[in-house]
């Protein structure tokens, strides 16, 4: 007796479980298939997303002397972690003489003890051949440059640290590493003139040192 009533007792208890979670998802709008279906469509679109960026850097031609510098909005940190301002690429080149050199990555040890440096030691030789205005572009974020300029003695001689974290000057240039995870801009160093690329150094087509300010005032 006691046997049979544990019994179905166990089984009403399993019934009404099953009853009340098959409720609980309704209300939910919950389903195995849905929940799978709409993780596949957003794993889809991550993909799609990574490939059209990839396809994109593709498809841009690296940058080469002759050409027009676009027309980008950067980022500069701020003294005291101020709020960075936009600055204007086309603007800032307009009617002057700029030294233009970027590097993968900021506070990375190629970047920090011999790309930098060799533009921080040869300010005032960029000066003497004519050149207005020094800047450093990375896509890490404004904050990060502004603490590398600082700490590394580059803002002090004169370099100005731009922050392209959207990569949409790295992308133009035709010059993104692209990742799931960070885009990276290949190093390079250009001089332009009213906004015209007048000399292009790449380390993808020789070493790192051709980008370096030696090189660069070499060709000056």
């Amino acid at each position: 007796f006691y046997r049979s009533t544990l019994k179905k007792n166990t089984i009403m208890f399993k019934t009404l479980l099953t009853v009340a979670t098959i409720y609980a998802l309704s209300v939910t709008g919950f389903s195995p298939k849905s929940s799978l279906t709409q993780r596949t469509r957003s794993m889809s679109s991550t993909t799609q997303f990574q490939m059209s960026a990839g396809a994109a850097a593709a498809d841009t031609t690296e940058v080469k002397v002759g050409d027009t510098l676009p027309s980008v909005v950067l980022k500069e940190g701020q003294a005291d972690y101020g709020k960075p301002v936009d600055i204007n690429l086309s603007e800032i080149t307009a009617g002057k003489k700029v030294a233009i050199f970027a590097v993968p990555g900021a506070f990375t040890p190629g970047c920090s003890k011999s790309h930098l440096p060799s533009f921080i030691e040869a300010m005032d030789d960029l000066k003497a051949k004519g050149i207005e205005e020094v800047l450093c572009v990375a896509t890490n974020d404004a904050y990060v440059m502004e603490a590398w300029g600082d700490s590394s003695g580059g803002k002090d001689a004169g370099i100005r640290f731009l922050s392209d974290s959207n990569a949409e000057l790295t992308r133009a240039l035709g010059l993104a590493k692209e990742s799931d995870v960070f885009v990276r801009c290949s190093r390079f160093s250009l001089i332009a003139e009213n906004g015209i690329v007048t000399h292009y150094f790449s380390a993808a087509a020789g070493e790192s040192s051709d980008t370096w300010a030696p090189n660069v005032l070499s060709k000056l």
